[in-house]
């Protein structure tokens, strides 16, 4: 729970790294950006202005054209010739890498072993004759079909690698591409790219090493916004570094743009790969010869973009890819990157929450792009990239390995399969979030950032601007002394910073009344402004989930004022809730109670709570007060007198989590059978295992559900109801067995993605078929619902329960309506439709290998 603040000295303006901007061509220097100890101070230096942006066609045409040549020629640094790495775009480059791959002896073996086994299959069928009958014969005809099925599954690979591989071909391309995608990125980001000077010197220096040692550097950045696929490439091709290779999804490989970005750098990967033997072994050959050249690589950590603002949960597929590199010895060693990208805005946060309120993805095209474009006119403020210390993962792995290996002392390693198994797992998660962990301690936050969380953390419904410009400033203080990094405002005062910062916003998010006694601002689209208000949080989760439990204490009304509570409640509580968000934030590894006891002496050393504690006696002789026990914790007298504004703080950031996990317990509810007989179930016989529903459509009852009650007061936060929080919260609770997931066949044929409830959690209903308000699920949701924010129309009890049932049981209703089960047949037409899938998907799979050898 309690975030480590690391103990540095004081970082003033002269010794401190300063921050590059790139804009257009130039590049200007900094003087600090952020103070890296929780205690240090910020002196910032005068004003320096950014650069102004290359020449525009339509003001200067002809310096317009003259920039636009020196790059096309390659004059001085926009040659792009002395680089550090391995050579790339050359005539050649693109026919050499695929030779390459396709002579991988690992791809070799597997069409080898994919054409064994169609022939083993085939001869069974006694397609070759008999073997006794005329074994010559037998033995021609086997040979000429394997020959003939390895010449098509070569061809196949010849063509999906060059679909898949990048190619860097032209050194006049390359220099175009800088040039156009710079004058795009600046029209919307205005200020620019910034970086760290300290952090691009000491990522130089491991890039000449592993140069040296023929080595690649894996950049592993967070993943916001298409923006993210070219930012990277135009700092590495200023600084004089080797572009990476891209991985990215195919679904941006449309007319135009998908051509482009492949010359540029992408290398396009399916989305999924399903049972493809042959295309995993492909990307995994690819990706072996990358390392083993020393090419650079790239991939984002969480695989999609988030489109909630904060870090999503790792994706394994390409990292699977990069340790079986290393654990099978086809590459010796490779140097990770974690990178954090942050934005003043985002392009795409608009169609971000439509999707998050259930309106479908689209498909993107060039449409779509061209009108994108348009964004690119705007002011959005600047992108600031960071990058955290590289490091070997040959060393990592060694080093996890020997742990694993102290672990399993007791274990018989000649159960070599479980052994690596459960290795490869562990290697897998702690690489993962140690990335994400990485990113999170490297990234700045913006003033939009700020801004948003301020607004959202308020207990009125407005601020004035004075008041505004005070919390920003009192926000950053804190950010600093939890280990965080603020973007640097290079000397200029806050107050410009703000008005910066609600220029970018814009009035469709920041809304401002001028008529009154002080201009006040207020959240017009809260749920567009949580986006940026979760880029803070994972700074104060710790803190949070502390105040979140210690406010059950206060709901419950008996210790309303201090809020006190039993060390023993307050841990069983925090217990509770780090469960509950264990796939949803980033928790350090020290254990429950260690971190709990950080936390609480962070904040007790911060004058915000106050703790009674009983010494023991041989504490009290020793003076030794690690020996102490902890009885109770209370808000401090300090914050009670301040207005309880640090505790809301806390409070108001994780709330909105805590309602979408209430929510998402309830909506639960509406996975309970129809009754099939008006008689009422026996409380001592158990529930009949639940049929199968479409998990698409009960997610989109579940926001329907959740946008009436907020409609009607029950539901205190918007933001509860967007797809991805209900989505963890599904995940979280079948890690829980509360419900259990039915995936889709892998081949995309048959019935969709099914849910349903474990029959011990799945409610009764009373003799009127009305769900009863009792059970383990409902005690659930009762727990979750203990430290959420108490509303007015919350303290009722007895009337707000019979109104959540009754909307549950009307949304259910229509929900099983749909899926063709009524109360009578109880879902026997569900069990129906899904045994025909499952005959008519067996009959798909005995045909399989007739069809798979007429197409080849």
């Amino acid at each position: 729970m309690s975030r480590h603040r690391p103990s540095t000295p004081d970082v003033g303006a002269d010794n401190a790294a300063p921050d590059i901007s790139i804009v257009g061509d130039q590049v200007t220097l900094y003087p600090s950006g952020y103070s890296e100890s929780a205690t240090g101070s910020q002196h910032e230096t005068h004003d320096r202005e950014v650069v102004e942006h290359a020449p525009r066609f339509r003001k200067d045409p002809l310096s317009f054209l003259r920039e636009l040549s020196l790059h096309v020629q390659g004059s001085g640094w926009r040659s792009y010739d002395k680089v550090v790495g391995q050579p790339v775009f050359y005539n050649g480059f693109s026919e050499n890498m695929k030779n390459a791959v396709l002579s991988s002896p690992m791809l070799r073996s597997k069409i080898q072993e994919l054409a064994e086994k169609r022939v083993v299959e085939e001869s069974n069928l006694g397609l070759f004759g008999q073997p006794a009958e005329d074994a010559l014969r037998y033995s021609r005809r086997r040979d000429q079909r394997k020959e003939g099925i390895e010449a098509s599954l070569n061809q196949v690979c010849d063509k999906m690698t060059d679909d898949m591989i990048c190619k860097m071909e032209s050194k006049p391309f390359i220099r175009f591409a800088y040039y156009f995608v710079t004058q795009l990125l600046t029209r919307a980001y205005h200020q620019g790219i910034h970086v760290s000077s300290e952090e691009v010197l000491r990522l130089r220096s491991v890039a000449e090493e592993a140069a040296k040692k023929n080595q690649s550097i894996i950049f592993l950045p967070c993943h916001r916004s298409h923006v993210d696929y070219v930012s990277l490439q135009l700092i590495c091709y200023r600084l004089g570094l080797v572009l990476p290779t891209v991985v990215a999804g195919d679904n941006l490989n449309f007319p135009v743009v998908g051509p482009f970005l492949q010359h540029a750098g992408a290398m396009w990967i399916r989305r999924s790969f399903g049972e493809d033997q042959l295309y995993q072994t492909l990307v995994q050959a690819y990706i072996d010869t990358l390392l083993q050249k020393g090419f650079n690589f790239e991939c984002f950590i969480e695989g999609g973009r988030s489109r909630m603002g904060k870090l999503l949960p790792p994706k394994f597929g390409i990292l699977s890819f990069l340790l079986d590199s290393l654990l099978s010895g086809r590459v010796n060693d490779a140097i990770i990157c974690p990178v954090s990208t942050q934005y003043d805005k985002v392009i795409e946060v608009d169609s971000y929450i439509s999707e998050l309120l259930g309106q479908p993805k689209p498909k993107e095209n060039l449409a779509d792009f061209l009108s994108t474009s348009s964004v690119l006119s705007l002011r959005l403020g600047r992108v600031d990239v960071r990058f955290h210390q590289p490091w070997s993962l040959r060393g990592f792995i060694n080093e996890q390995q020997s742990r694993f290996d102290a672990l399993s002392l007791h274990q018989q390693r000649d159960l070599d399969k479980a052994y690596e198994s459960n290795l490869r797992l562990r290697l897998l998660r702690t690489l993962g979030y140690r990335v994400l962990a990485e990113i999170n301690e490297v990234s700045v936050v913006m003033p939009t950032s700020l801004i948003g969380t301020v607004l959202l953390t308020l207990r009125g419904r407005g601020v004035g601007k004075s008041e505004l410009v005070q919390r920003v400033e009192w926000l950053s203080e804190r950010v600093r002394s939890q280990g965080g990094r603020v973007a640097h405002f290079a000397g200029l005062p806050t107050t410009v910073v703000v008005e910066r910062g609600l220029e970018v916003l814009g009035p469709k998010l920041v809304g401002v009344q001028t008529d009154l006694a002080e201009e006040t601002y207020f959240a017009v689209d809260r749920f567009q402004l949580s986006f940026y208000r979760n880029m803070t949080i994972h700074l104060f989760i710790n803190e949070a989930l502390v105040s979140a439990a210690m406010y059950t204490a206060i709901k419950a009304g008996s210790n309303a004022d201090t809020g006190a509570t039993t060390y023993e409640d307050l841990i069983t509580q925090v217990s509770f809730l780090s469960q509950l968000f264990r796939g949803e934030f980033i928790f350090p590894t020290e254990g429950l109670e260690t971190n709990l006891q950080k936390t609480l002496a962070g904040l007790e050393r911060d004058n915000i709570l106050a703790i009674t504690r009983s010494t023991t006696e041989h504490a009290a002789d020793s003076n030794d007060s690690s020996e102490s026990k902890i009885i109770s914790v209370s808000l401090s007298n300090a914050e009670r007198s301040a207005g309880r504004n640090n505790f809301d703080f806390h409070c108001f950031l994780i709330w909105p989590f805590i309602e979408a996990a209430w929510l998402g317990a309830i909506s639960l509810l509406m996975l309970t059978p129809p009754a099939s007989s008006s008689a009422p179930q026996s409380p001592t016989s158990s529930p009949p295992p639940s049929p199968w529903l479409d998990s698409k459509a009960f997610q989109t009852a579940s926001q329907h559900l959740g946008k009436t009650l907020f409609a009607q007061g029950d539901l205190s936060y918007f933001e509860a109801v967007n797809k991805e929080t209900l989505k963890n919260a599904y995940v979280r609770f079948e890690e829980e067995e509360i419900l259990q997931f039915k995936k889709p066949a892998k081949d995309g044929k048959g019935p969709p993605e099914m849910i349903r409830l474990m029959p011990d959690w799945t409610p009764r209903r009373d003799s009127n078929s009305v769900l009863m308000a009792s059970g383990r699920l409902w005690e659930f949701a009762e727990e979750i619902s203990k430290s959420r924010l108490e509303g007015k129309n919350r303290r009722d009890g007895e009337a707000v329960v019979e109104r959540v049932l009754r909307l549950v049981g009307t949304v259910s209703e229509a929900l099983w309506k749909t899926a063709g089960v009524d109360e009578t047949h109880g879902g026997e037409k569900t069990r129906g439709r899904l045994e025909v899938e499952d005959a008519r998907r067996t009959e798909r799979r005995r045909r399989a290998p007739l069809r798979t050898r007429a197409n080849l």
